[in-house]
This record gives C-alpha cells, sequence and structure tokens, in this order.
C-alpha cells in the first residue's frame, strides 16, 4: 500500500559530502513527519534527523554537518551529509509518518541503503 525507496547511499571518502533521498509511494492521503535512522553493526538503531510541518530535529553527533529538507509535492526527503566520518558507517533508513485516510497514521519504513566512510 505504501512503499518507501531509498535509491541514495554508497562508499565515501572521509570529509566528503553525500546526499540521500526517500521517495514515498502508493495509497497517501498526507504525511506528517519523515525522517532518518541508522544503524551500526552491534549497535541500536539511533534517530538522526526528522522534519514535519517546517520544524527540524538533529541528533547531536550530526548537528552541524547534516540538512534534512522536503518536497512535499514529490513526498520527498532529503538527507545532505557533509564533513563525514568513519563513524557515520551505518545502514540508514528513511520513514514516514503516513495517513491513509486522514484519520490514523502508521510509521513506515524504507527498505534502508549502506553508506560507508573509508578513512
Amino acid at each position: 500500500q505504501v512503499q518507501l525507496v531509498e535509491p541514495g547511499g554508497g562508499l565515501v571518502q572521509a570529509g566528503g559530502p553525500l546526499r540521500l533521498s526517500c521517495v514515498a509511494s502508493g495509497r497517501i492521503f498526507i504525511i506528517n513527519a519523515m525522517g532518518w535512522y541508522h544503524q551500526a553493526p552491534g549497535k541500536q538503531r539511533e534517530l538522526v534527523a526528522d522534519t514535519s510541518r517546517g520544524s527540524t530535529n538533529y541528533a547531536d553527533s550530526v548537528k552541524g554537518r547534516v540538512t534534512i529538507s522536503r518536497d512535499n509535492a514529490k513526498n520527498t526527503v532529503y538527507l545532505q551529509m557533509n564533513s563525514l566520518k568513519p563513524e557515520d558507517t551505518a545502514v540508514y533508513y528513511c520513514y514516514a509518518d503516513v495517513s491513509q485516510t486522514g484519520r490514523n497514521y502508521q510509521k513506515y519504513w524504507g527498505q534502508g541503503t549502506q553508506v560507508t566512510v573509508s578513512s
């Protein structure tokens, strides 16, 4: 019913930039929040950034290096990452809080994309 596709990700050198994208499609009436989590091997999944109706929220570990943005007309959320560090290496998952009826919301997840930062 709802699908989130993440076409970004890849291998990047430390200090470099990388832009992730996430596109939501399917039966969507309205989307509230959209954002990104990441999970490194042996670690718990952590919130990186999210945005809802003009407000943004960032993890302390990425604040100043990461910008989240959104194109509501395309149901797309972006994560621009700069000055990447090896510790940023993780699988990145986007999410969207979607209502198909205008009454109830449910969180949907992208398939995840691997980001590897080499030193």
